[in-house]
């Protein structure tokens, strides 16, 4: 079977960084380690979707990604300092789905001058269907820069302002 991005994104998945394909093409599991800074909101409720999503803490410095890529989905293990965000990946319709913790995202991908870019379509928390107007200032970003690979996700909500933004890069040579 197709890798999971390269059917959500189709053709353009050809047109990606080589750096930004080799993350995403590879099959089994495998290990990269970076760099991140991670800023987190501070209003209450913040911290409460970060708990329901499993983010990790405010802070600078080392991340180990592992990948563990099968014909159906992704399993990302992230891990920030001593904390573990995991999320589960898939491919339906065209669309990414990521479940991380009690959340499911919806996201539609790109293709963008060699990188990924990804905007929300539809949330559910618990099962619930949430209004995707919500999640209008939540994304992310893939890219390639001096031969790394490179990520930025933020998330922030009406009213609440800032979940989350983590943003580094990933030695994946």
């Amino acid at each position: 079977m197709t890798p999971v991005f390269e059917r959500a994104l189709g053709s353009a998945f050809d047109t990606l960084d080589a750096c930004v394909r080799a993350v995403h093409r590879e099959r089994g599991t495998r290990r990269y380690a970076g760099e991140v800074e991670v800023e987190r909101g501070l209003h209450p409720l913040a911290a409460l979707c970060a708990w329901a999503t499993r983010l990790p803490p405010a802070g600078r410095g080392p991340i180990e990604v592992e990948i563990a890529a099968g014909a159906a989905d992704e399993r990302w293990s992230r891990r920030v300092g001593t904390h573990v965000m995991r999320s589960r990946l898939w491919e339906r319709d065209g669309l990414l789905h990521e479940r991380l913790g009690a959340v499911t995202f919806v996201f539609r991908l790109r293709a963008h001058a060699g990188a990924i870019e990804w905007t929300v379509e539809r949330v559910r928390a618990l099962g619930l269907p949430l209004p995707s107007r919500w999640f209008a200032a939540v994304g992310a970003r893939e890219a390639a820069c001096d031969g790394r690979y490179t990520f930025d996700v933020r998330a922030a909500l009406p009213r609440v302002g800032l979940l989350v933004r983590y943003r580094g890069w990933l030695d994946v040579g």
